[in-house]
C-alpha cells in the first residue's frame, strides 16, 4: 500500500529519467468536439495535470486547443502538464510510426510528448480506415508484423528526443513479458483496465518489480451498472468516510500504487474526482478482499475496440 500525503499533487517517477506522471489523469475519450473542449478545460481548472489522448479518439485537435487556452488563461506552463497519446493499430508498421506520432503532435499543437503508447498489441491492415474489415465484418489484421517490430520504431522516437517515454496499452502480462525482455528501451508505463472487480494483481506486481508505472483506466468500471460504483463494500466505505463511491474507487487505485484515469464530463464531476484522499487502512483492505470479477472492455482478448455487452 502506498503512503501518500496528498493524492492530488502526487507524481510517480518514470523509469530511466523520463519525468514524472501525475497519479490523477484525465482521459479524453469523449465523442463530440464541444464536449471534449469543455471537459478538458474543466479538468485543467479542477487541478488535473495529466491528459491522456489517442489518435483513435479523433479529438486530439480539440484537446490541444482546450489545453492551450487553459494554460494561457491559468498561467500554467507546458512543463506543468503531462500529455500522453497513443499509436493506433493501423499504424503499427515501423515506417508508419513516426508519421503517426508527428501527426498527433501537430493535432495537439505540441513540440514534444511526455508519453506515447501503443494503443493495443494488435496490428490492423495499414491505411486511412481506422477500422478495416472484410465483407463479413471481420477485422483485417496485418499478420506479417510483430509487436516487437513496432516497439523498435517507438524506441527511435525516444532516441530523437521527441518523446520522453513509451509504453503499452490494453496488454496482458503474457503479452508484456516478451516485449519487456527484448526491449532496448523498456516500457515506462502500462495502461490497462483495472478496478476492484478487475485488480490485475499479477500484472501490477510485475510492473512494480520492473519499475513500470501501472496506469489504470476505467477505475469506475466505465460507469456500467452494476459495477464497482454499486459494490456494497465501496458504498459502505464511502458513507463512513464521507466520500462518494467514485472518490473511494479512485483513492483505492492511487493507494495501491497505480496512476489512474477518469473522464469527468462536467466541472462539478471534475472537482469531485480530483478531491480524493487516503482511505483508512481497514477500508483499503476491505476493498482488496472484494471477490467479484468482471471485465468491461474485451480489447485485450480480441483486438476489437469497444465494450462487451453485460452478461457475456
Amino acid at each position: 500500500m502506498t503512503e501518500l500525503s496528498d493524492f492530488r499533487t502526487t507524481r510517480l517517477a518514470l523509469s530511466r529519467g523520463a519525468g514524472q506522471i501525475p497519479v490523477l489523469g484525465f482521459g479524453t475519450l469523449i465523442s463530440d468536439a464541444a464536449g471534449t473542449m469543455s471537459a478538458t478545460r474543466d479538468a485543467l481548472a479542477a487541478g488535473f495535470r495529466h491528459f491522456d489522448c489517442a489518435e483513435r479518439y479523433r479529438n486530439e485537435r480539440e484537446v490541444g486547443e482546450a489545453l492551450q487556452a487553459g494554460l494561457a488563461a491559468g498561467g500554467i506552463a507546458r512543463e506543468d502538464i503531462f500529455v500522453t497519446t497513443k499509436l493506433w493499430n493501423t499504424n503499427h508498421r515501423p515506417e508508419r510510426v513516426e508519421p503517426a506520432f508527428e501527426a498527433s503532435l501537430a493535432r495537439l499543437g505540441l513540440k514534444s510528448l511526455d508519453l506515447y503508447l501503443i494503443h493495443t498489441p494488435y496490428a490492423f491492415q495499414p491505411g486511412d480506415d481506422q477500422d478495416p474489415r472484410d465483407q463479413n465484418g471481420n477485422i483485417l489484421y496485418d499478420r506479417g508484423l510483430t509487436l516487437l517490430d513496432t516497439w523498435r520504431a517507438m524506441e527511435s522516437l525516444v532516441d530523437c528526443g521527441k518523446c520522453r517515454a513509451i509504453g503499452l496499452s490494453d496488454i496482458t502480462l503474457d503479452g508484456l513479458v516478451p516485449i519487456y525482455e527484448s526491449a532496448r528501451i523498456k516500457p515506462a508505463v502500462v495502461q490497462v483496465e483495472a478496478h476492484p472487480h478487475l485488480p490485475e494483481t499479477e500484472l501490477l506486481e510485475f510492473c512494480e518489480k520492473n519499475d513500470i508505472v501501472f496506469l489504470a483506466f476505467a477505475p469506475l468500471g466505465h460507469g456500467m451498472r452494476p459495477g464497482p460504483l454499486e459494490d456494497p463494500v465501496v458504498s459502505e466505505i464511502g458513507a463512513r468516510v464521507g466520500k462518494t463511491p467514485a472518490q473511494v474507487l479512485l483513492a483505492w487505485a492511487v493507494q495501491r500504487g497505480t496512476a489512474v484515469l477518469t473522464t469527468p464530463r462536467s466541472a462539478a464531476r471534475a472537482r469531485e474526482n480530483f478531491d480524493i484522499s487516503a482511505l483508512p487502512e481497514d477500508a483499503f483492505d476491505a476493498i482488496n478482499q472484494i471477490q467479484t470479477r468482471q471485465r468491461f472492455n474485451d480489447v485485450v482478448r480480441t483486438g476489437t475496440p469497444g465494450f462487451i455487452p453485460q452478461g457475456r
